[in-house]
């Protein structure tokens, strides 16, 4: 937890970037009968009935400081998709020497995958631009990228979707919206606050 928080202090530099990733998945859900619409005084009623279609992958980076996020929509959830999404950030930050990526530790986010997904040059390489720093386990809620895919899924995904080109039309519009308005986040918890509010989780030496 406190390695996550020295990274969240560090100070802005373009060639050192700190980007925080995370990914969630979303259930394609079509209407079962025709929604009725919106009357003046009355909201647009849907059928409480839907039709499961299967679900998609929301891969998102962000960078918070900048009030930058980059989002991607996956057909799967496989090792090689979370492998390509690292390409993808790689690819945005080609000018830096090494990016510090935020995550948890969810099975797929270990080099391993990258190595299942491109030939061992090309793994090595793209491992060599990155810093992994991990949250703990029941500690995802440090990672800045979960209030990114929460602001994603109140304001874009917060109804129903068939079809994950749809999904990515959507997000696509959501993505480009957002960045244009440079929305950062304040992040505000410290380590100095970790070791009052969550005192309770050190361990206790007697001195």
């Amino acid at each position: 937890m406190e390695k996550v928080l020295d990274v969240y202090k560090q100070p802005y530099d373009p060639l050192y970037p700190v980007v925080c990733m995370d990914e969630s998945p979303k259930q394609l859900i079509a209407e079962n009968r025709i929604p009725l619409s919106a009357k003046p005084g009355q909201l647009a009623r849907y059928d409480y009935e839907y039709i499961r279609k299967g679900t998609c992958n929301i891969f998102i980076a962000t960078e918070p400081i900048m009030g930058k996020r980059m989002v991607q929509i996956t057909s799967t959830m496989k090792k090689q998709d979370w492998a390509k999404f690292l390409e993808e950030i790689a690819r945005k930050y080609k000018y830096a020497e090494q990016i510090t990526l935020v995550m948890d530790n969810l099975n797929t986010h270990e080099p391993g995958s990258v190595y299942e997904t491109f030939r061992p040059k090309k793994a090595k390489a793209l491992l060599d631009r990155f810093e992994f720093v991990y949250t703990p386990k029941h500690g995802s809620w440090l990672n800045m990228a979960e209030i990114e895919l929460r602001v994603l899924s109140n304001q874009c995904l917060n109804r129903r979707i068939d079809t994950v080109t749809e999904v990515r039309r959507q997000v696509h519009a959501w993505e480009h919206e957002r960045n244009n308005k440079d929305s950062t986040i304040n992040w505000r918890f410290t380590t100095e606050k970790a070791r009052i509010k969550l005192l309770h989780l050190y361990p206790s030496i007697d001195a």
